[in-house]
């Protein structure tokens, strides 16, 4: 398998939670402590970790850096950080706080030269672009807002910029276990064959993930399925590994 797998923590209140669909009001919480989760994620053998602050991006700036930090300063994983990402402060804070990357999704559409500033001075490497996906269009700020903004033209302007990653939802997935957007992760793929793409959403089981990785998609991110037990992590990781 080459897909990279990228487990992923969402934190609402300091809680280890997962959405449905991005609705607030659709939040199960799985664990108290994020950081001994990812450092259990980390013991059985995951190597890179995606962090979301939904507190952040409801709120507009980061909340949840201590969080982060903890995550940073108790594992060896390679974390990228995203939600409430709005300003040179909070992008700093998130790099502060050990964050090997961030994901910035919104800024890219409400505030394009910053976010090319920041691309500028962190380099391609370090910024993920993320782009939330709801009937083909690209929605911001917690996914409590849709953009006028198209998924392949929003992203033919980054890359054209540079852009190496790209962190896609497709939101009416996120959270359903009902199976990720393989035919968009595709698209995208055929558009733009050079990028780092990372699938989000809907993901809930090997065998979905298996699709991905025959479908040729770079790396996947999955959370609930894990916490629910749907995933066969020894087969996954290949591995004899304890439950998580």
């Amino acid at each position: 398998m080459k897909i990279e797998l990228i487990p992923a923590i969402d934190i609402i209140d300091g809680q280890c939670v997962r959405l449905t669909k991005g609705d607030y009001d659709q939040k199960t919480v799985y664990r108290d402590a994020p950081a001994e989760v990812a450092r259990e994620f980390e013991a059985i053998g995951f190597r890179r970790l995606h962090v979301v602050d939904l507190d952040g991006a409801k709120s507009k700036h980061i909340v949840n850096s201590g969080v982060l930090s903890s995550i940073t300063a108790e594992t060896a994983l390679t974390v990228d950080f995203g939600g409430g990402i709005k300003t040179n402060e909070d992008i700093e804070t998130a790099f502060a706080a050990g964050a090997a990357m961030v994901t910035v999704g919104s800024v890219a559409v409400t505030q394009p030269e910053l976010f090319m500033g920041w691309l500028d001075k962190y380099g391609a490497d370090r910024m993920i672009l993320g782009a939330d996906v709801r009937q083909g269009m690209i929605s911001i700020n917690g996914w409590k807002e849709d953009s006028s903004e198209g998924l392949l033209p929003f992203l033919k302007k980054y890359v054209d910029a540079g852009v190496k990653n790209v962190l896609c939802t497709e939101i009416s997935k996120d959270g359903t276990l009902a199976g990720p957007a393989i035919d968009l992760y595709k698209q995208v793929m055929d558009t733009y064959p050079e990028l780092h793409l990372i699938a989000s959403g809907g993901v809930s089981s090997n065998a979905d993930i298996e699709a991905l990785d025959a479908a040729g998609i770079p790396a996947v991110v999955f959370g609930k399925a894990i916490y629910e037990g749907r995933i066969d992590l020894k087969r996954l990781l290949n591995k004899e590994i304890e439950e998580i």
